[in-house]
């Protein structure tokens, strides 16, 4: 007998080596699809994620109607010319979409969706509907703040922007085409673009998920059902999605609804100058082969003309940080804060110059203008 059992010993211990090398090489053969943290464990479905954030998106409407005399509110935007006959006197003209970030009733989207607009109706996706109020608006970054008075208002969570890369999953919600509210699924294509011609201060979230008019002020979330964006644009032909699409991050939305909160508007820093990228003298060794931000305007009793600032400086560095890219410095005077002091890094007839300044506040009626190149193609939806 022991004879018996010693020759199928050595059978089964060999049968279960091979099925552990087996099953180190080839997994699928178990059923198990991967352990957290690896490609293989990524959610078959994204319902949980959308079921967080859909309550707060809503639709933006107004009763304001287009006529041949005044024309559409949402002006000569190519994205909105679609079935205009659907759209009589008794039914509300789809603006976009809109997300309620705050239980007392604060909502954001872009500004380009209300600022034509008369009355604003709010239209949960519960079927509630509330007249909404315009909080503030902000042109420079196309963003606007709203509030509604509704008792048991649903929220979204933000999730900090700056952490978002290239690759990550994002889910866009909004009321497109006027049928209803509706999600769509793509990847984040890119961070920090810039350069676009849309706002003023620009470092947009692309995505490839489909954003298509109405789309406009929804928003853009994360697998976990995070707010990571406020959707406001996209590139195209053809006035139809093409997979590229543009996000206002939540790091610059959260900034612009407490100033709006707090102050009506947004408190930006200011210098009081305008620049625009020139390659600097040939005689300066250590700066010709690039283009560097070169002052061709200095507003006379603002912060920088008080320090001594001049035309025809080039700015070398902001703090010691180099400043080599128009958009990136609009952002980052932008985001001085008022009567700080900030030091520029000159460079002044073959010179270096540092220039102490207190930063001011911006006046409303001064744009902000570093320059920069606009792309023929970005429409808002």
């Amino acid at each position: 007998m022991g004879k018996t059992l010693a020759k199928l010993i050595w059978p089964v211990i060999c049968g279960v080596l091979l099925a552990v090398v087996l099953l180190a090489y080839l997994p699928g053969l178990s059923g198990y699809r991967g352990t957290a943290g690896t490609p293989s464990s990524s959610p078959a479905s994204y319902a949980d994620s959308v079921e967080r954030a859909a309550p707060a998106v809503v639709m933006i409407s107004s009763h304001q109607q287009a006529n041949a005399e005044t024309g559409s509110p949402l002006g000569d935007n190519p994205l909105y010319q679609q079935n205009p006959s659907s759209n009589t006197p008794n039914q509300p003209v789809n603006l976009g979409s809109g997300v309620i970030v705050d239980d007392d009733g604060y909502l954001l989207t872009n500004n380009h969706v209300v600022k034509q607009a008369g009355d604003i109706v709010v239209t949960l996706p519960d079927g509630r509907m509330a007249n909404a109020v315009t909080v503030g608006s902000d042109p420079d970054t196309d963003l606007a703040v709203l509030k509604i008075n509704l008792p048991h208002l649903p929220t979204v969570d933000f999730a900090n922007s700056d952490t978002i890369r290239t690759g990550d999953v994002s889910l866009a919600i909004g009321n497109p085409f006027n049928i209803g509210q509706s999600v769509t699924m793509g990847i984040v294509s890119a961070v920090g673009r810039a350069s676009l011609g849309l706002s003023a201060y620009e470092s947009f979230i692309q995505t490839d998920a489909s954003i298509n008019p109405g789309n406009s002020g929804g928003a853009l979330i994360n697998s976990n059902g995070e707010l990571i964006g406020i959707n406001t644009a996209i590139f195209s032909t053809k006035g139809s999605s093409q997979g590229i699409g543009f996000a206002i991050p939540t790091n610059v939305a959260r900034r612009v609804l407490s100033d709006i909160i707090a102050h009506g508007r947004v408190v930006r820093g200011w210098l009081g100058i305008e620049a625009q990228l020139r390659a600097p003298p040939a005689e300066v060794e250590d700066l010709k082969t690039n283009d560097n931000l070169i002052i061709t305007k200095v507003t006379p009793g603002g912060p920088a003309a008080q320090s001594g600032v001049r035309e025809n400086d080039y700015i070398l560095a902001m703090d010691g940080a180099p400043m080599l890219n128009p958009s990136r410095a609009l952002r980052d005077i932008a985001g001085l804060k008022p009567n700080s002091t900030v030091t520029l890094t000159l460079l002044r007839d073959g010179k270096v110059v540092q220039a102490p300044i207190r930063v001011g506040s911006r006046p409303e009626n001064i744009a902000p203008v570093f320059k920069t190149s606009e792309h023929p193609n970005t429409s808002s939806p």
